[in-house]
Protein backbone atom coordinates (compact mmCIF):
# COMPACT_ATOMS: atom_id res chain seq x y z
CA UNK A 1 0.00 0.00 0.00
CA UNK A 2 1.64 3.58 -0.84
CA UNK A 3 1.25 5.57 1.79
CA UNK A 4 0.69 9.38 0.62
CA UNK A 5 -0.39 11.22 3.89
CA UNK A 6 0.92 11.69 7.58
CA UNK A 7 -1.46 11.78 11.04
CA UNK A 8 -0.61 12.02 14.26
CA UNK A 9 -2.98 10.61 16.39
CA UNK A 10 -2.57 11.31 21.16
CA UNK A 11 -4.00 8.20 22.82
CA UNK A 12 -4.34 5.38 19.76
CA UNK A 13 -3.16 2.53 21.70
CA UNK A 14 -6.96 2.11 23.09
CA UNK A 15 -10.53 2.75 22.50
CA UNK A 16 -11.82 5.25 19.43
CA UNK A 17 -7.97 6.82 19.09
CA UNK A 18 -6.95 3.42 17.78
CA UNK A 19 -10.12 2.59 15.76
CA UNK A 20 -9.39 5.80 13.84
CA UNK A 21 -5.68 4.87 13.85
CA UNK A 22 -6.70 1.41 11.92
CA UNK A 23 -9.31 2.80 9.90
CA UNK A 24 -6.77 5.82 8.57
CA UNK A 25 -4.19 3.47 7.85
CA UNK A 26 -6.73 1.43 5.81
CA UNK A 27 -6.98 5.03 3.77
CA UNK A 28 -3.24 5.46 3.06
CA UNK A 29 -2.09 7.14 5.97
CA UNK A 30 1.16 6.65 7.80
CA UNK A 31 0.71 6.61 11.22
CA UNK A 32 2.29 8.38 14.74
CA UNK A 33 1.07 7.02 17.52
CA UNK A 34 1.83 9.98 20.43
CA UNK A 35 1.13 8.05 23.74
CA UNK A 36 2.46 7.25 27.22
CA UNK A 37 4.06 3.69 26.28
CA UNK A 38 5.93 2.08 23.86
CA UNK A 39 4.76 -1.38 24.63
CA UNK A 40 0.90 -0.65 25.15
CA UNK A 41 0.80 1.10 21.51
CA UNK A 42 2.94 -1.86 20.15
CA UNK A 43 0.12 -3.91 19.33
CA UNK A 44 -1.55 -1.59 17.51
CA UNK A 45 1.51 -0.39 15.45
CA UNK A 46 1.68 -4.26 14.42
CA UNK A 47 -1.73 -4.12 13.38
CA UNK A 48 -1.47 -0.83 10.88
CA UNK A 49 1.80 -2.72 10.03
CA UNK A 50 0.08 -6.05 8.71
CA UNK A 51 -2.84 -4.51 6.97
CA UNK A 52 -0.81 -2.05 5.02
CA UNK A 53 1.95 -4.89 4.20
CA UNK A 54 4.51 -2.03 5.53
CA UNK A 55 6.89 -1.73 8.58
CA UNK A 56 6.91 2.33 8.24
CA UNK A 57 3.53 2.91 8.42
CA UNK A 58 2.88 3.19 11.90
CA UNK A 59 5.61 5.04 14.64
CA UNK A 60 5.42 5.72 18.31
CA UNK A 61 6.09 8.81 19.90
CA UNK A 62 6.62 9.43 23.56
CA UNK A 63 3.66 11.74 24.96
CA UNK A 64 2.90 12.92 28.20
CA UNK A 65 0.15 15.61 28.06
CA UNK A 66 0.33 16.56 31.72
CA UNK A 67 3.99 17.65 31.06
CA UNK A 68 4.95 20.38 28.19
CA UNK A 69 8.01 19.36 28.57
CA UNK A 70 7.03 16.34 27.28
CA UNK A 71 4.61 17.68 24.55
CA UNK A 72 7.30 19.74 23.18
CA UNK A 73 9.63 16.93 22.76
CA UNK A 74 6.98 15.04 21.00
CA UNK A 75 5.90 17.75 18.28
CA UNK A 76 10.39 18.47 18.18
CA UNK A 77 10.55 14.31 17.15
CA UNK A 78 7.75 14.28 14.80
CA UNK A 79 9.12 17.46 13.20
CA UNK A 80 13.01 15.65 13.16
CA UNK A 81 11.41 13.33 10.17
CA UNK A 82 10.53 16.18 7.86
CA UNK A 83 7.76 14.78 6.97
CA UNK A 84 4.62 16.97 5.91
CA UNK A 85 1.65 16.42 8.58
CA UNK A 86 -1.66 16.52 6.95
CA UNK A 87 -3.80 15.24 10.20
CA UNK A 88 -3.38 16.13 13.71
CA UNK A 89 -6.20 14.60 15.59
CA UNK A 90 -6.19 15.20 19.68
CA UNK A 91 -8.04 12.15 20.80
CA UNK A 92 -6.30 11.67 23.99
CA UNK A 93 -8.31 12.48 27.20
CA UNK A 94 -8.78 11.30 30.80
CA UNK A 95 -11.69 12.05 33.02
CA UNK A 96 -11.82 11.22 36.92
CA UNK A 97 -8.44 11.53 37.96
CA UNK A 98 -7.29 14.14 40.60
CA UNK A 99 -4.36 16.03 40.81
CA UNK A 100 -1.97 18.56 39.00
CA UNK A 101 0.23 18.56 35.86
CA UNK A 102 4.23 19.17 35.93
CA UNK A 103 3.61 22.38 35.39
CA UNK A 104 0.67 23.25 38.31
CA UNK A 105 -2.63 23.31 36.24
CA UNK A 106 -5.66 21.45 37.21
CA UNK A 107 -5.02 17.85 35.89
CA UNK A 108 -8.14 17.30 33.31
CA UNK A 109 -7.65 20.92 32.19
CA UNK A 110 -4.07 20.73 31.46
CA UNK A 111 -4.12 17.28 30.19
CA UNK A 112 -7.42 17.32 27.77
CA UNK A 113 -6.29 21.00 26.89
CA UNK A 114 -3.26 22.73 27.15
CA UNK A 115 -1.07 19.57 26.18
CA UNK A 116 -3.16 19.60 22.92
CA UNK A 117 -3.25 23.16 22.32
CA UNK A 118 0.61 23.23 23.02
CA UNK A 119 1.03 20.32 20.72
CA UNK A 120 -1.10 21.96 18.41
CA UNK A 121 0.65 25.13 18.35
CA UNK A 122 4.04 23.57 17.70
CA UNK A 123 3.15 21.33 14.61
CA UNK A 124 0.61 24.68 13.19
CA UNK A 125 3.53 25.65 10.66
CA UNK A 126 3.94 21.73 9.65
CA UNK A 127 0.12 21.71 8.62
CA UNK A 128 -0.17 24.86 6.82
CA UNK A 129 2.62 24.15 4.83
CA UNK A 130 1.23 20.56 3.90
CA UNK A 131 -1.98 21.64 3.68
CA UNK A 132 -4.81 21.04 2.95
CA UNK A 133 -4.74 19.37 6.17
CA UNK A 134 -6.43 19.41 9.70
CA UNK A 135 -7.04 19.51 13.07
CA UNK A 136 -9.40 17.17 15.37
CA UNK A 137 -10.40 17.62 18.28
CA UNK A 138 -12.08 15.24 20.52
CA UNK A 139 -14.62 16.72 22.91
CA UNK A 140 -17.36 16.33 24.84
CA UNK A 141 -21.28 16.95 25.39
CA UNK A 142 -19.73 16.97 28.97
CA UNK A 143 -19.14 20.37 27.77
CA UNK A 144 -22.85 21.31 28.71
CA UNK A 145 -22.18 20.38 32.46
CA UNK A 146 -19.34 23.38 32.93
CA UNK A 147 -22.36 25.59 32.06
CA UNK A 148 -21.22 28.61 34.55
CA UNK A 149 -18.13 28.42 32.00
CA UNK A 150 -14.42 28.50 32.31
CA UNK A 151 -13.64 28.79 36.21
CA UNK A 152 -10.50 30.93 35.66
CA UNK A 153 -9.89 30.98 39.03
CA UNK A 154 -9.10 27.52 39.18
CA UNK A 155 -7.05 26.16 36.41
CA UNK A 156 -3.95 26.29 38.59
CA UNK A 157 -4.91 24.38 41.31
CA UNK A 158 -5.34 20.57 41.49
CA UNK A 159 -8.86 19.32 41.10
CA UNK A 160 -11.09 20.45 43.72
CA UNK A 161 -14.28 18.27 42.92
CA UNK A 162 -14.61 14.48 45.04
CA UNK A 163 -14.90 12.87 40.92
CA UNK A 164 -13.14 14.62 39.03
CA UNK A 165 -16.18 14.91 36.49
CA UNK A 166 -16.77 18.66 36.92
CA UNK A 167 -13.00 19.22 36.07
CA UNK A 168 -13.23 16.77 33.08
CA UNK A 169 -16.48 19.15 31.96
CA UNK A 170 -14.31 22.34 32.03
CA UNK A 171 -11.71 20.83 29.89
CA UNK A 172 -14.16 19.42 27.17
CA UNK A 173 -15.65 23.00 27.20
CA UNK A 174 -11.85 24.38 26.46
CA UNK A 175 -11.33 21.66 23.26
CA UNK A 176 -14.42 23.47 21.66
CA UNK A 177 -13.58 27.34 22.73
CA UNK A 178 -9.65 25.97 21.73
CA UNK A 179 -11.45 24.61 18.18
CA UNK A 180 -13.34 27.74 17.71
CA UNK A 181 -10.82 30.12 17.76
CA UNK A 182 -8.50 28.06 15.85
CA UNK A 183 -10.69 28.00 12.86
CA UNK A 184 -10.07 31.99 13.44
CA UNK A 185 -6.69 32.15 12.89
CA UNK A 186 -6.46 29.23 10.43
CA UNK A 187 -8.96 31.07 8.04
CA UNK A 188 -7.45 30.82 4.49
CA UNK A 189 -4.57 29.28 5.35
CA UNK A 190 -5.82 25.58 4.01
CA UNK A 191 -6.00 24.04 7.39
CA UNK A 192 -9.29 23.50 8.77
CA UNK A 193 -10.34 22.20 12.63
CA UNK A 194 -13.13 20.57 14.46
CA UNK A 195 -14.22 19.00 17.75
CA UNK A 196 -16.62 16.49 18.47
CA UNK A 197 -18.46 14.65 20.36
CA UNK A 198 -17.56 10.39 20.15
CA UNK A 199 -20.60 9.95 21.91
CA UNK A 200 -20.80 7.99 25.20
CA UNK A 201 -18.09 4.98 24.74
CA UNK A 202 -17.00 2.18 26.60
CA UNK A 203 -13.07 3.31 26.60
CA UNK A 204 -10.52 3.43 29.16
CA UNK A 205 -10.82 7.12 29.62
CA UNK A 206 -13.03 6.17 32.23
CA UNK A 207 -11.32 4.50 33.93
CA UNK A 208 -10.49 6.95 37.03
CA UNK A 209 -14.12 7.48 38.00
CA UNK A 210 -14.70 6.36 41.39
CA UNK A 211 -16.16 3.23 41.52
CA UNK A 212 -19.30 4.75 42.92
CA UNK A 213 -20.34 6.11 39.67
CA UNK A 214 -19.25 3.75 37.37
CA UNK A 215 -22.64 1.72 37.76
CA UNK A 216 -24.10 5.14 36.44
CA UNK A 217 -22.34 5.34 33.24
CA UNK A 218 -23.22 1.73 32.35
CA UNK A 219 -26.61 2.58 32.98
CA UNK A 220 -26.80 5.32 30.49
CA UNK A 221 -25.35 2.53 27.62
CA UNK A 222 -22.12 3.38 26.31
CA UNK A 223 -21.13 2.94 22.46
CA UNK A 224 -18.53 0.62 21.30
CA UNK A 225 -15.18 2.24 20.47
CA UNK A 226 -16.23 0.93 16.94
CA UNK A 227 -19.55 2.94 17.27
CA UNK A 228 -17.70 6.31 18.86
CA UNK A 229 -15.35 6.86 16.35
CA UNK A 230 -17.66 7.50 13.27
CA UNK A 231 -17.72 11.18 14.11
CA UNK A 232 -13.79 11.74 14.28
CA UNK A 233 -13.46 9.62 11.09
CA UNK A 234 -16.06 12.12 9.37
CA UNK A 235 -14.12 14.79 10.69
CA UNK A 236 -10.46 13.18 9.49
CA UNK A 237 -11.95 12.63 6.34
CA UNK A 238 -15.21 13.71 4.95
CA UNK A 239 -16.35 17.01 7.01
CA UNK A 240 -16.72 20.15 4.20
CA UNK A 241 -13.84 22.23 5.04
CA UNK A 242 -16.33 24.98 4.93
CA UNK A 243 -17.80 23.49 7.85
CA UNK A 244 -14.18 24.50 9.99
CA UNK A 245 -14.65 25.06 13.17
CA UNK A 246 -17.59 23.50 14.25
CA UNK A 247 -18.78 20.79 16.57
CA UNK A 248 -19.89 17.37 15.54
CA UNK A 249 -22.35 14.88 16.60
CA UNK A 250 -23.27 11.76 15.05
CA UNK A 251 -21.21 13.03 12.01
CA UNK A 252 -23.13 16.02 11.71
CA UNK A 253 -22.76 19.91 12.76
CA UNK A 254 -24.80 20.44 15.94
CA UNK A 255 -24.77 23.58 18.35
CA UNK A 256 -22.94 23.90 21.66
CA UNK A 257 -23.68 25.11 24.73
CA UNK A 258 -24.07 29.44 25.07
CA UNK A 259 -20.87 28.46 27.28
CA UNK A 260 -18.99 26.82 24.42
CA UNK A 261 -20.17 29.51 21.95
CA UNK A 262 -18.76 32.74 23.98
CA UNK A 263 -16.35 34.65 21.72
CA UNK A 264 -14.82 36.80 24.27
CA UNK A 265 -14.26 33.64 26.24
CA UNK A 266 -11.97 31.63 23.54
CA UNK A 267 -10.30 34.71 22.65
CA UNK A 268 -9.26 34.83 26.60
CA UNK A 269 -8.35 31.00 26.38
CA UNK A 270 -6.29 31.21 23.89
CA UNK A 271 -4.59 34.20 24.67
CA UNK A 272 -4.21 32.53 28.42
CA UNK A 273 -3.19 29.80 27.22
CA UNK A 274 -0.76 31.36 24.83
CA UNK A 275 0.84 32.82 28.29
CA UNK A 276 1.06 29.52 30.01
CA UNK A 277 3.05 27.83 27.56
CA UNK A 278 5.35 30.58 26.45
CA UNK A 279 8.38 28.85 27.69
CA UNK A 280 7.75 25.91 25.62
CA UNK A 281 7.64 27.57 22.55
Amino acid sequence: MELTRNALITGANTGIGRVTAIELSKQGYRLFLAGRSLQRTQAVMDEICAITGRQDAAHFLPLHLDDLASVKACAQQFLDTGLDLHLLVNNAGLAGKRGSTQQGFELAFGANHLGHFLLTLLLLDKLKSSAPARVVTVASRAHRMAFKGVPWGKLQQSSSSLSGVPEYAVSKLANILFNRQLAAVLSASGVSCYALHPGVVATEVWREVPRFLQPLLRWRGMLTPEQGAQTSLHCCLTAPASESGLYYDKCRPVSTSAAASNQEAAHRLWDSSMQWVKDFL
